[in-house]
């Protein structure tokens, strides 16, 4: 282990999926974790949504993932507001967080799974490949870079250290991140000042007593216990946020904040506990030379909206392709720089939205009466659930974030309809996704007929990966706006014209960042 190309410090969801990015690509990664087997006590995240659903479908796992998590999206897409779960209805949400197909806006809807779900299943990926490594019970105690390598210290349970030197590092060891701090970054923003308590508990029967039905989500209301939460399987395991409720109080009242919550005793056994605070903090460099941060190493949010983890595969898609670009040669400098220009945007877009969201709480929404089965009651409970509506709609129904990622500032996009979006999603005639006739590089997207050839001599030239896929119809062509589109790897637009381009050097010099 004394060499790699790239070093990734740690190996939870967010390190995995840049291992994985990178060693489909055929690059030789080290990924170094301290953990030694992946924790069922905090399930973490539990949406893991559209966008991340379409790369599991492009590295080919998004059925194993499904496979394997305890709720279908056919369990339920509700969110329900209550006093409790065995109390009144206040509000309701049907189709949320992607979990119910749009049309043909998206190939993949979102799957609610806890975290260690999708953690295992990665492992197990990053295991089927070649040339990437999983050193766990290890960690990164030191980070040194010149302008040519980075040398890691890797010190295993012992404190032994070894040296291991990388082209490239990427830093996605978390919130106490080594990286971060080794190469002077640091996060810059704000924390909240309520605490909250987070707890996983086993309450046998509990699913059949619930009064509202099934949901992925229950905002309870009510002034014992102001809380969030959701079924993790169908087996009476569940997760809860009690807001404004510090440690002490949690583990002095865990079961009975439960039930509080359900509105009835329950017995619920309390299996792992989460103090937390939320935090809006963002890095204030995501990159210094060699060295790159990504998920909660460069960014935290708080969870509502469920954007956290996500936001954090997305920055190892942006950053894996690119690596393995400059790597293998056909990637310039522009391309590295443009990892910061185009994930900064969306994870300050995010921290802001998932700030917006933690606006209104369950300790937010207390009133009179709201229980009460009087016309006093009705009155409260009508008032409560316009608020809801009003208030929570965004956090619930938040494809547009999702999914309208726009990188139009970027410096390698390089212009036309669409340029620096995601690919919009369609369904061929054939009902294939146009996402599934993407190659791993470049692909160019043109009506059946037209010349590409120049096209393909540069990027031949240059060793840049390209698939020409002769398959937009009128139809087709007309919802992109062109009649050839070149994409990138990560299946956003890169290019976009009425046909193949007529200077293709100077679009692959740009998108490939050669300037």
């Amino acid at each position: 282990m004394p060499s790699t190309q790239v070093l990734v410090a740690g190996g939870g969801p967010v390190g995995l999926c840049a291992a994985i990015e990178l060693g489909r690509r055929g690059i030789r990664c080290v990924v170094v974790e301290p953990r030694a087997t992946v924790s069922h006590a905090r399930p973490r995240c539990k949406t893991v949504n559209v966008r991340t659903m379409e790369h599991l479908r492009r590295w080919g796992v998004a059925d194993r993932l499904r496979a394997r998590a305890p709720l279908s999206p056919a369990f339920s897409t509700d969110v329900v507001f209550c006093t409790s779960l065995v109390g009144h209805e206040l509000s309701r949400f049907t189709g949320v967080l992607g979990l119910a197909p749009q049309g043909d806006r998206f190939p993949e809807v979102g799957q609610q799974a806890p975290q260690f779900v999708l953690e295992e299943l990665l492992r197990e990926i990053v295991d089927e490949l070649d040339g990437v490594e999983l050193l766990t019970d290890r960690r990164v105690v030191d980070v040194e870079q010149t302008p040519d390598a980075v040398t890691v210290q890797v010190a295993d349970p012992a404190g032994a250290t070894v040296a291991v030197t990388a082209d490239f590092v990427v830093g996605c060891d978390g919130p106490r991140s080594v990286v971060r701090d080794r190469i002077g970054a640091a996060y810059v923003g704000e924390r909240a000042l309520r605490p909250n308590y987070g707890m996983v508990f086993r309450a046998p029967g509990l699913s059949a007593r619930v009064r509202h039905g099934p949901a992925v989500q229950y905002w309870t209301v009510n002034a014992d216990a102001p809380a969030l939460l959701g079924p993790l399987d169908r087996d009476d395991t569940w997760w809860m946020i009690a807001f404004g409720v510090d440690r002490e109080t949690g583990e002095r009242a865990g079961p009975a904040l439960v039930d509080a919550a359900v509105g009835a005793p329950v017995g619920a056994t309390v299996l792992s506990t989460d103090p937390w605070t939320a935090r809006m903090q963002l890095v204030d460099a995501l990159r210094v030379g060699r060295v790159f941060l990504a998920g909660d190493a460069a960014h935290l949010n708080p969870p509502f909206g469920g954007h956290g983890l996500n936001t954090g595969i997305g920055d190892s898609v942006d950053l894996g392709w690119k690596l393995a670009a400059v790597l293998q040669g056909w990637g310039g400098p522009d391309l590295l720089a443009s990892y910061e220009a185009e994930r900064r945007p969306v994870q300050e877009r995010v921290i802001r939205a998932a700030e917006d969201n933690m606006r209104t709480l369950s300790t937010d929404l207390l009133a009179d009466d709201l229980d009460a089965s009087t016309p006093a009651g009705e009155d409260a409970r009508r008032a409560a659930h316009e608020r809801i509506q009003a208030t929570k709609h965004a956090e619930f129904h938040a494809l547009d974030l999702v999914l309208n990622l726009d990188h139009r500032g970027s410096p390698v996009i390089a212009g036309g309809p669409h340029a620096g979006k995601r690919l919009p999603h369609a369904w061929l005639p054939d009902g294939r996704s146009v996402y599934d006739v993407l190659g791993p590089g470049l692909t160019l997207l043109t009506r059946p007929g037209d010349d590409a050839t120049e096209l393909e001599k540069v990027c031949a030239r240059r060793g840049v990966p390209l698939v020409v896929a002769p398959l937009l119809d009128d139809d087709l062509a007309a919802r992109y706006g062109a009649g050839a589109v070149l994409v990138r790897p990560d299946q956003h637009v890169a290019w976009a014209g009425a046909a193949p381009p007529g200077e293709p050097a100077v679009v692959i010099d740009r998108v490939t960042g050669q300037g």
